[in-house]
């Protein structure tokens, strides 16, 4: 199996990309300083590509995935179909325990036919937006550390006003004023 990068750059590069540039927009956006915000978008777009390696390795499980599904269907069609024969036939009970056992049997044929690249694509669909989120929140939380022993960059600014009461570098109650913003 060839590195995902080989074979679909766009894939393996753009995607923890984008959610790099999404996360770390969002964090700019919701008021955090620049250094923690690029820390949460990088960690963002590291989570984001590990989460593409572990969905390409998920494609390896498909015939246990089709083999657990199909076993949890069949104990509950039998109950869905014991419940059925209970009722009256004819009834909204029935019919409504009828469509479920249809639906099972269906689910049941469905699991059978569970592909490996499937069960990438599903896993990719969950795994990236998890993995990027929470890469980003770690990123976020080690940004506190340089935030704490004052490395430019990773504070929050407060607004000074020289007009306000007190020292120059003390935070006023009083609104500031448009010319020192």
């Amino acid at each position: 199996m060839k590195p995902l990068g080989q074979t679909r750059p766009l894939l393996a590069y753009g995607v923890p990309a984008a959610a790099g540039l999404v996360v770390g927009g969002m964090l700019s956006n919701q008021g955090e300083d620049p250094g923690t915000a690029a820390m949460g978008g990088a960690a963002a777009a590291l989570g984001a590509r590990g989460a593409l390696g572990a969905a390409r390795m998920a494609g390896r499980y498909a015939p246990d995935i089709t083999k657990v599904l199909q076993g949890a269907v069949v104990p509950v069609g039998k109950v869905v179909v014991g419940a059925a024969e209970k009722v009256p036939k004819g009834g909204q009970r029935w019919q409504v325990l009828e469509q479920v056992a249809q639906g099972l049997r269906g689910a049941y044929q469905g699991a059978g036919a569970i592909t490996p690249g499937m069960v990438q694509k599903t896993a990719a669909a969950g795994a990236v937006p998890a993995g990027a989120l929470l890469a980003g929140l770690g990123g976020v939380a080690a940004a506190s550390v340089p935030g704490a022993m004052g490395v430019p960059g990773f504070q929050a600014q407060m607004p000074i006003n020289p007009e306000g009461y007190g020292s120059s570098n003390a935070s006023s109650i009083y609104p500031t004023t448009l010319q020192y913003m």
